[in-house]
């Protein structure tokens, strides 16, 4: 058995040789935590370049949900005119069709003679029962915002509700409305039928005097003083 005292010293300088590089390796033990490296305490933001970013997010944030709300607002307003102009004008087409209906009840009535009217029974009776049932028509009309237009003689031309058929020479003044063919009809305030009119024009100029020539050079003699 061999001596440790004995052992070959060959060996021993091997194992201080691979102690001293595992040293090395390992550099120096540092006691408590490392230090943090001067750039990365530089990349670290502070606590007030957080708050201001904090900030501006919280008023990203707040600008993005006005501006949902301003929509959400719109929208809102507009569901709403949007309803209340469907159950205004709902049913135009339909009453653009009884329109006729009461054109033709009002012809007929216009057909019937008054003197016929009051003297013959069965014509009256007739007369009657027309007009009553126009008078419901009108009173449905009105249930649902339907309203005649019936422009006054001399009331001026409203390219809005009215449609000129023709100009006539009248003693209106000009633009105004000088004959009523037919009524217009309004539903709420949008035009369903415009009133079918006539308009006064200013009356031709008469044809005067020759105009005398001054001294036969076709010169004209100024009337205007």
């Amino acid at each position: 058995m061999k001596h440790p005292e004995r052992e070959d010293p060959t060996r021993r300088a091997e194992l201080d040789d691979e102690a001293r590089r595992a040293e090395d390796a390992a550099g120096p033990v540092s006691e408590g935590a490392p230090e943090a490296s001067p750039e990365l305490l530089e990349s670290e933001p502070s606590a007030e370049g957080r708050e201001a970013a904090l900030e501006a997010e919280l008023a990203d944030a707040k600008d993005r949900m006005l501006r949902a709300l301003a929509e959400i607002e719109n929208l809102r307003r507009r569901s709403a005119r949007e309803l209340d102009e469907a159950r205004k004008y709902a049913i135009t087409g339909f009453a653009r069709e009884l329109l006729e209906v009461d054109d033709n009840l009002s012809r007929a009535l216009d057909s019937i003679p008054p003197r016929a009217a009051d003297e013959i029974g069965f014509v009256k009776t007739l007369a009657d029962g027309i007009a009553m049932t126009q008078k419901a028509l009108a009173a449905c009309f009105e249930r649902h915002r339907v309203a005649k237009v019936t422009p006054a003689i001399g009331e001026k031309f409203d390219h809005n509700r009215h449609q000129a058929m023709f100009e006539v020479e009248s003693d209106q003044p000009p633009g105004t409305i000088a004959q009523v063919l037919q009524p217009g009809y309004v539903i709420a305030d949008r035009l369903l039928r415009p009133a079918l009119v006539g308009v006064a024009k200013a009356p031709a100029t008469q044809a005067g005097e020759p105009e005398a020539s001054g001294d036969g050079r076709g010169e004209r003699i100024d009337r205007t003083a």
